[in-house]
């Protein structure tokens, strides 16, 4: 007889839920071998902290699986940032259940699209987004997001100061639909 610690990742039920303030290291350990491979940049745990009610995690037996972001940029328009699963949990549905339950959220708050910046180019498109040009937002919007003192604002409008960081990644972007 298989104990649940024996059974496959996907066998195994998780959970994804809002984060508390006690997941913040654990999101930081997820973080972490990502920052190490130069794919994610690092994170500061006083950031985490600040941001936590932006995330949502996945969980199983009391151990995080994954994690993602949820961060409002103007009216209509959010990012999904921060976006981690485990490795042994990679190819399991974590992501996308993460991903969807970020969307969901997006919807309650309003928001029509969705924002990313990512490596991870199939697993979006598979979830509707698509890549981006130069300007997708109006020019009075993007005068107001110039303000943001956000990187991940910088990012969306391809500002050359975070250039660097981005090299490689694709800027996506997905209209909501109303269900």
């Amino acid at each position: 007889m298989t104990s649940p610690q024996d059974a496959a990742p996907a066998a195994r039920p998780y959970v994804v839920r809002p984060a508390r303030t006690g997941d913040v290291r654990g999101i930081l350990e997820l973080l972490d071998p990502w920052v190490q491979r130069r794919i994610l940049l690092g994170k500061e745990l006083v950031t985490l902290f600040e941001a936590v009610q932006e995330f949502v995690v996945a969980e199983i037996d009391g151990r995080l699986i994954g994690c993602g972001a949820l961060h409002v940029m103007w009216e209509d328009l959010g990012e999904i940032r921060t976006l981690i699963v485990a490795e042994d949990w990679l190819h399991h549905g974590v992501g996308g259940a993460i991903v969807s339950q970020l969307e969901h959220q997006a919807r309650v708050l309003g928001l029509s699209r969705l924002f990313c910046l990512t490596f991870e180019v199939e697993f979006f498109s598979r979830r509707g987004f698509e890549p981006i040009g130069e300007q997708v937002v109006d020019p009075d919007v993007y005068s107001q997001l110039l303000r943001s003192p956000d990187e991940g604002v910088a990012e969306f409008l391809d500002l050359a100061h975070v250039k660097p960081n981005t090299l490689g990644n694709t800027r996506m972007l997905k209209v909501l639909d109303r269900a």
